[in-house]
């Protein structure tokens, strides 16, 4: 092996990947067995943390940055001058097994540009997993990045060696994904996502009955979209997330701002800065579909298709909805008291536990770790001292702020002004 060429083509190849953000902790319970190499049982891979607080890493790189492909939003699209490299199959196995080794990683997170073709494109990076656990009896996580247009048949021997298959929708919408990505069709996402989708349906229904079932991508799948290269709205987006995860199990849908890479009039402008603050919007809605009960039309909608910047989209929601407010937070259901901002799912356990023994007050909700510089205006307790005392939710919103921090607060200070002026 020439390792100089290796080490030229891991520079290459990781910071082609570092646009893709779709790593996140896997959920995997894969078992060491056999006295092999790795474990994914009960922890996450990549640079994430697991719920114990430990942070795990993983080898994140492109087997190659080669296209055929032109998208006007991607550093590797065929057009543009960038240093090209690729890696054997088996370098990229012998650099996993050898950080592996060295405890630089947990696991390997493939992806790869499109060379030739899907078909042949997923082969290689199908051989690489396999080489893994076949080969090398490799345990660790493995996530591989799906090929969009690529067979059924190799979607389907994808998801026998990998731990999560994902599949990138790239564009949230058909009409953006025509406008930058005109070469691609939409059904070439959609199709390997259905694979996955009855596939994992199936084996499920397989392992009821027959205990030795082998699994298949025991941590689901995964997609990701890319904010603000486009001209989408965020209820554009958060309709099209909802859409995958109700429609293709998805195990989740992820935001990555666009960096500008490209001098293209369909494009922002090189410099232009990455909406950072806007993801992080996008990222707080998810959280509320999906663990909150909220529906997306509640939050983004016709009449607020844009997601507020200065707070967060469950402080805008019950701005927008004070009829529902103040709660009682000693009497009302799981449903309605997570909805009230500064109350997160672990005070809301600890609220419904503590109020089988005593009726609650300010000073028991500070000690359970309710943020009441916020919720104090949406609920009351067991005292005659209520906080908001009828205030209107503009009035509400500028005292809020005016006691908030926040890495993002410097972006949008402007606005802030407005609420504090008086």
């Amino acid at each position: 092996m020439n390792f100089e060429r290796v080490k030229e083509k891991l520079n290459i190849l990781a910071d082609a990947a570092k646009y893709d953000v779709s790593c996140s902790s896997s959920g995997s319970d894969r078992k060491n067995k056999n006295k092999g190499l790795g474990d994914a049982s009960k922890m996450g891979i990549c640079h994430s943390y697991t719920e114990d607080g430990r942070c795990v890493s993983l080898l994140k790189i492109l087997l190659t940055n080669h296209c055929i492909f032109d998208c006007a939003y991607c550093v590797t699209r065929k057009s543009n001058d960038v240093k090209r490299a690729a890696f054997k199959i088996q370098e990229v196995v012998d650099l996993t097994i050898n950080f592996y080794r060295r405890n630089y990683i947990e696991g390997l997170f493939l992806s790869s540009g499109i060379f030739k073709s899907p078909d042949h494109t997923m082969e290689r990076l199908i051989a690489v997993a396999k080489k893994l656990r076949e080969e090398e009896n490799f345990n660790g996580y493995i996530h591989l990045k799906s090929i969009p247009g690529c067979s059924d048949d190799l979607m389907y021997e994808a998801g026998l060696y990998a731990d999560r298959l994902s599949v990138n929708i790239e564009v949230p919408t058909i009409s953006g994904l025509k406008l930058l990505a005109p070469d691609k069709k939409h059904e070439d996402f959609t199709k390997p996502m259905l694979k996955v989708k009855n596939e994992l349906i199936r084996y499920k229904n397989e392992r009821k009955i027959i205990k030795s079932t082998p699994k298949y991508a025991p941590a689901g799948q995964s997609t990701q979209m890319i904010i603000g290269a486009t001209g989408e709205s965020d209820k554009d987006i958060m309709f099209s997330a909802t859409h995958y995860y109700k429609n293709y199990n998805m195990k989740r849908v992820y935001y990555s701002g666009y960096v500008p890479v490209a001098e293209d009039n369909r494009l922002p402008a090189i410099g232009s800065q990455v909406p950072m603050l806007r993801e992080n919007r996008l990222y707080q809605t998810d959280w509320l579909l999906r663990f909150y009960g909220f529906a997306v039309n509640e939050i983004v909608n016709d009449s607020h298709p844009n997601l507020d910047v200065d707070i967060d989209p469950k402080l805008s929601w019950a701005l927008r909805n004070m009829q529902y407010f103040p709660v009682d937070v000693n009497k009302a259901d799981k449903r309605m008291l997570v909805r009230i901002p500064g109350l997160g799912l672990r005070s809301v356990s600890k609220i419904l536990q503590a109020r089988k023994f005593r009726k609650l007050n300010w000073d028991h909700l500070k000690k359970i770790g309710v943020a009441l510089n916020r919720a104090k205006y949406f609920m009351i307790c067991d005292s005659t001292n209520w906080q908001a005392k009828d205030l209107e939710a503009d009035k509400i919103k500028g005292m809020i702020l005016q006691t908030s921090s926040g890495k993002f607060r410097n972006q949008y200070s402007n606005q802030f002004s407005l609420f504090t002026s008086n």
